[in-house]
């Protein structure tokens, strides 16, 4: 006769096999799976970045603009007669300096197009650069308060020369993702010729995680319509690049 707490112990075994189900003795080798943080978690694929060819392929040349345009012939004078100014607000600071440098998203253009106006004299530079989508976001979102920020402001030129500056909104193309347009008008006295009146549009396109940035400045005549027909014709390049690029990929 077996005894009692034997019994007992061979019941409650025989209590969990049948709980656990015909298949339980068997057994594939592998551990069961382990919960994971989404941390730990393996990150959906980031596309890749254009590659130097793709971004060239993507630039706009003088022929999008017309027959008065063509290959820059160095960069204008007003450059550093109108634009090289400062002024207390951080904000308008910084628009003057990104306008001066070109640099509006603060890392290096994967491609650039210089071109002139050989007949107005409107000066034309085109960049392509790649951020996170967010990134640039937030950077035309910054563009947008502009016109309230700084819509006339005093800045200050080398040697104490004043700068009157006005910044208004301009009404960027319907392309891309997500756009931005300002216009900034500096009157003061450039070297050697007296007051002058420079006007420079600057308008940026976000192409999911690239973006352009058109900026034409003239002493004359805006060039409003060139610098809207390079972000249109320029997103759409991208756009179509960057479909042709994941294709591959």
């Amino acid at each position: 006769m077996v005894p009692l707490p034997a019994v007992l112990l061979l019941s409650a075994v025989l209590v969990a096999c049948s709980a656990a189900g015909p298949d339980a003795h068997q057994s594939d080798g592998t551990l069961p799976a382990t919960p994971q943080s989404p941390a730990a978690l393996p990150s959906a694929a980031v596309p890749p970045a254009l590659t130097p060819a793709q971004a060239d392929a993507a630039l706009i040349t003088e022929a999008d603009l017309g027959e008065t345009w063509g290959p820059t012939q160095g960069a204008a004078t007003w450059r550093d007669d109108l634009l090289k100014a400062t002024t207390a607000d951080p904000d308008c600071r910084r628009l003057l300096d990104v306008l001066y440098t070109e640099d509006l998203f603060g890392t290096a253009p994967r491609a650039t197009a210089a071109l002139d106006d050989y007949a107005g004299g409107a000066q034309l530079h085109y960049r392509i650069t790649s951020h996170r989508a967010a990134d640039v976001d937030r950077t035309l979102a910054w563009l947008a308060t502009l016109p309230d920020t700084c819509g006339h402001v005093t800045a200050e030129a080398a040697g104490g020369a004043a700068r009157d500056v006005r910044v208004t909104g301009v009404t960027p193309p319907e392309a891309g993702d997500a756009r931005q347009g300002l216009r900034v008008t500096v009157t003061g006295a450039a070297a050697g010729a007296g007051p002058a009146v420079l006007t420079v549009d600057l308008v940026a396109v976000r192409v999911g995680d690239d973006a352009i940035t058109v900026t034409s400045g003239s002493l004359g005549e805006p060039a409003e319509d060139a610098t809207l027909t390079a972000a249109e014709t320029g997103a759409a390049r991208l756009a179509e690049v960057r479909r042709q690029g994941r294709a591959q990929v």
